[in-house]
């Protein structure tokens, strides 16, 4: 009996002996080296302490010898009274149907910090329940968000008026859109509309946000109080992001073919410069719903196979306007789209396209044969087999003979080639192979083209361009955001190709009209140097006039006649628009 008191004694001491929380051990380590008179080196080492830091203790107990080391006894009851002030004023404000962030901000004033949840808690205890969602007029006076005019075209405000915009930069484009039908080719091409928002607006809408580099249609809802945007529209308001989002689901898909028939006839009468050469690729636009029916296509820049919208490109290689492109390809059917583009362009101009660029996936042996019997000049790469590589290395050293390329920039300016006429499965008569080392690749290339008298450099100098024309196409895919659609509808793909077939048309148009080495620059270029700018608009009874602020570019823009030009808009009431350059 005596041993297990003993016992009990001995672990109680060690309570106080052994320390098992940080304060209680310094407690302990100054009271041996203050009042039991130990060395600070043997308090150190009893307690766990390096010297160094022992010392740092006992001096700052020195500079605070008054610091606690013991919790004060709790006095009272632990919780607050139910029926406390704070809690009194909290089911008042309940009663006056205020939520618990408005009882918050109120009670944050009175000088009464509390969280949402302190008060949701009361009020749960109390048995309040939630609040239904109430109307903004329900809700107390406080910031909100300033709430835009519905968009109605008949509610458009052309008095004499000024305002400032951020995108005083897209009234450049429309001298070019006053100079066609606009609204009747919208109307011909059959998109749908209604009595507040006509389909010419409702384009307008879209196209203003395209050709200003909006990543997303949503994104409308930063710009629904400037003026400048709805006036380039037509409007007294831009439409929301709902309408905006929602639009392509009402068209006819028919509408998109008509769309771009009448819309490059109509970029004719305007006399963009037409090329004779064309750079044909397909662009896989990911999808990332779960809809059955969405073929598997290969994302570039994700490097695999994923569900997503194919979509075939035709850019003139000349003037990079994209002038042809379809969304609505199958895998059964993308071979034969090069086919449909050949026809389109014959039924636009008369002739078929002189000469054809792409890459080896996108048509077939019986589609090149095709071309052929067209009189139509292609070149595109082959694909390469195991066989082919074995056959070319069984080639003597004689049989390759070295070229030297002019006009490229690049280390690689005298590749070997072997230029060969050989015959292919499905391919009527010869067709010429020029196979290609040495230009910095561990393989081979295989070039085929029907280019049977063109020289061997010149063939590889304007296929060497090809690195640059997929660049120019992904430039133009990543400003006009054909990859950033506000939804994975199909049919939503179709409408934002077609708005950037339209978009980079009038890009073309304003740099073939400034001219001075812009007629080669990338749209985004353009876009920096002139669309991306503020402006003053002022409006009188019989024009419009925009004053765009002081830039370094403008006088490029006075130079190619831009400056205090007239051009009547039909959709604002045959206002002339003058543009002044600062």
């Amino acid at each position: 009996m005596f041993n297990d008191n003993q016992n009990k004694l001995t672990n109680i001491a060690k309570a106080f002996l052994e320390p098992t929380n940080t304060t209680h051990r310094q407690y302990e380590a100054l009271r041996a080296y203050f009042v039991d008179k130990l060395s600070s080196k043997e308090v150190a080492k009893r307690f766990g302490y390096t010297d160094g830091s022992f010392r740092v203790l006992a001096h700052q107990f020195r500079q605070n010898p008054q610091r606690e080391f013991f919790l004060p006894p709790a006095k009272g009851p632990q919780q607050a009274p139910k029926k406390d002030k704070v809690r009194e004023m909290v089911i008042s404000m309940r009663k006056q149907n205020l939520s618990i962030y408005d009882i918050g901000r109120i009670l944050k004033t009175k000088g009464h910090e509390i969280s949402p949840v302190s008060i949701s808690n009361i009020l749960k205890e109390e048995g309040f329940s939630k609040l239904p969602r109430r109307m903004d007029e329900e809700r107390p006076p406080g910031t909100q968000p300033e709430r835009a005019d519905v968009a109605d075209v008949r509610q458009i405000d052309l008095s004499p008026q000024n305002f400032r915009t951020k995108f005083g930069g897209l009234f450049l484009f429309l001298p070019f859109i006053a100079s066609i039908p606009f609204d009747d080719i919208i109307n011909q091409a059959g998109f749908p509309g209604t009595k507040m928002i006509p389909a010419a607006c409702a384009i307008r809408s879209l196209l203003a946000l395209k050709l200003f580099g909006s990543a997303r249609h949503s994104h409308v809802m930063s710009y629904v109080l400037d003026q400048g945007l709805a006036l380039f529209a037509g409007l007294n308001v831009i439409p929301k992001r709902a309408f905006l989002t929602e639009y392509s689901c009402r068209v006819d898909p028919a509408a998109y073919q008509k769309l771009m028939k009448l819309w490059f006839d109509a970029m004719k009468s305007l006399s963009i410069d037409r090329g004779t050469s064309f750079d044909l690729d397909f662009h896989s636009i990911p999808f990332h719903g779960e809809d059955a029916l969405v073929e598997k296509h290969y994302i570039s820049k994700r490097s695999r196979k994923q569900k997503g919208i194919l979509v075939f490109l035709a850019q003139d290689s000349k003037t990079r306007v994209f002038c042809y492109a379809n969304a609505d390809l199958r895998k059964d059917e993308q071979n034969d789209e090069i086919l449909q583009f050949v026809e389109f362009w014959k039924q636009r101009t008369g002739s078929y396209p002189e000469e054809l660029i792409f890459d080896s996936k996108l048509t077939t042996y019986v589609n090149l044969n095709k071309l052929n019997q067209m009189g139509i000049l292609f070149m595109t790469l082959r694909r390469r087999s195991q066989k082919m590589l074995q056959m070319i290395n069984d080639e003597p050293v004689s049989a390759w003979r070295r070229i030297e390329l002019e006009s490229v920039t690049r280390i690689y300016k005298t590749p070997r080639i072997l230029d060969q006429k050989i015959a292919l499965k499905d391919y009527q008569g010869d067709i010429r192979q020029l196979v290609v080392k040495d230009l910095g690749h561990e393989e081979p290339m295989f070039l085929l083209t029907n280019h049977l008298k063109c020289s061997a450099p010149k063939l590889i100098n304007r296929y060497a361009k090809r690195m640059i024309i997929e660049n120019r196409i992904e430039d133009s895919i990543d400003f006009f955001h054909m990859d950033a659609l506000s939804s994975s509808v199909a049919m939503k793909v179709n409408l934002d190709v077609q708005l950037s077939i339209m978009a980079s048309s009038l890009y073309r148009l304003l740099a073939q009209k400034i001219a001075n080495g812009y007629e080669d620059a990338k749209s985004s270029h353009l876009f920096r140097d002139f669309i991306d700018a503020t402006g003053n608009i002022r409006i009188t009874k019989k024009q419009i006039t925009v004053e765009f602020q002081k830039r370094a570019h403008n006088p490029l823009l006075i130079a190619a006649g831009l400056n205090n030009i007239e051009t009547e808009v039909p959709w604002l009431n045959h206002k002339k628009l003058r543009i002044l350059l600062g």
